[in-house]
């Protein structure tokens, strides 16, 4: 059955935590808690999905301006589809959404850190992350 991509379709949240538990990033994301979860998707502005039929099989999601910077969220793919070139897709869905001039911005997972650079990504040494948990 062939992959069919679309832009903001919705999803469930039982979808997008079966579709993380399926891919590498399940173990990085806090899918026990539902409402962050719903607020991931929910607050999301752009989404690109795959769909094998009505099984959800990937996702770019990411909070964009469209016009200067789009933060990828999440680029997960369902393991059994992997290496299929649906990830590849995906970002191609969402370069499609955005300015010309308009950077993809990312944090790799570690699974992933060598996947993006065969992409065209280039490494941003000057990349910082505040946890929630730390005060300013």
């Amino acid at each position: 059955m062939p992959i069919h991509y679309h832009t903001n379709h919705p999803i469930t949240v039982d979808q997008f935590i079966e579709l993380l538990r399926a891919s590498t990033l399940g173990a990085r994301r806090p899918l026990e808690d539902r409402d962050c979860m719903a607020a991931m998707i929910s607050n999301a502005n752009l989404t690109i999905t795959a769909w094998e039929g009505e099984r959800l099989v990937g996702i770019a999601r990411s909070v964009t301006d469209f016009h200067y910077c789009c933060y990828l969220s999440d680029l997960a793919v369902d393991e059994y589809y992997q290496r299929q070139g649906i990830g590849k897709q995906l970002l191609r869905e969402t370069r499609r959404q955005l300015k010309p001039d308009c950077k993809i911005i990312l944090l790799s997972a570690p699974a992933a850190v060598d996947y993006y650079p065969h992409l065209g990504f280039e490494r941003h040494p000057q990349a910082w992350v505040l946890l929630g948990d730390k005060a300013i």
